[in-house]
């Protein structure tokens, strides 16, 4: 999908980015960074395997004349980092979604869970600090969605009147996020296994990924 979309455009693939170690999908961000040269960045931190090229809260890319920066969104997965282009538009991964945040519970105990859900807190309320017309891109949807070729995405201030979580305070947010989760995704652990490795999986990959995406909290 990206090599088409990148060859429609006439576009040339020079960096490949992460938001973090995903639990309900398999990244192919390696294998993307490989098929093209590219360099692959991850957050720094990223419990990973292989070789990539490390983002730090603050570091920036410089893509044309476009700037992209990283905003470190610790909670959903501790590495877990959001990326902010030009300061309009946020790429949020699985911390924020336009209906939900991020569940903080995949990979941790409940004591774990509980603090993960104290530093998604502090993250979400980093990124509302920005600007109510920054445009919200995450990294996917909970429910089925139109191959239309619009974006799933919406203004910073409607997700947040969308959102109710965000309108608690850390008190509040913490019970309902760890006393309200659902079923944890079919097949995470191994999903993260492979995703930790990098390494092409023999696994029937239609089934491994098959079900809803659970990676949302509220």
């Amino acid at each position: 999908m990206y090599l088409w979309l990148a060859e429609g455009r006439g576009w040339r693939i020079t960096h490949v980015l992460d938001t973090h170690v995903h639990a309900d999908h398999l990244s192919r961000s390696r294998r993307l960074a490989e098929l093209v040269d590219a360099t692959l960045h991850m957050p720094e931190g990223a419990p990973v395997c292989y070789s990539f090229s490390g983002l730090g809260d603050g570091d920036a890319l410089e893509v044309g004349s476009a700037t992209l920066e990283a905003v470190r969104t610790p909670g959903h997965t501790p590495e877990s980092t959001s990326y902010l282009l030009d300061g309009r538009a946020l790429f949020t991964g699985d911390t924020l979604f336009l209906s939900a945040v991020g569940r903080p519970d995949l990979d941790a105990t409940p004591e774990g869970s509980r603090e993960k859900a104290r530093e998604l807190y502090r993250s979400l309320q980093r990124l509302l600090a920005l600007g109510p017309e920054s445009l919200v891109l995450p990294g996917h949807t909970s429910e089925p969605v139109a191959f239309d070729g619009e974006p799933i995405s919406a203004p910073l201030s409607e997700v947040r009147n969308r959102v109710g979580l965000l309108l608690e305070d850390e008190d509040r947010f913490l019970q309902k996020v760890v006393g309200g989760l659902s079923p944890t995704p079919e097949n995470y652990e191994r999903i993260v296994e492979l995703n930790r490795s990098g390494e092409q999986s023999e696994d029937n990959l239609t089934e491994l990924e098959a079900g809803a995406n659970r990676c949302a909290a509220g």
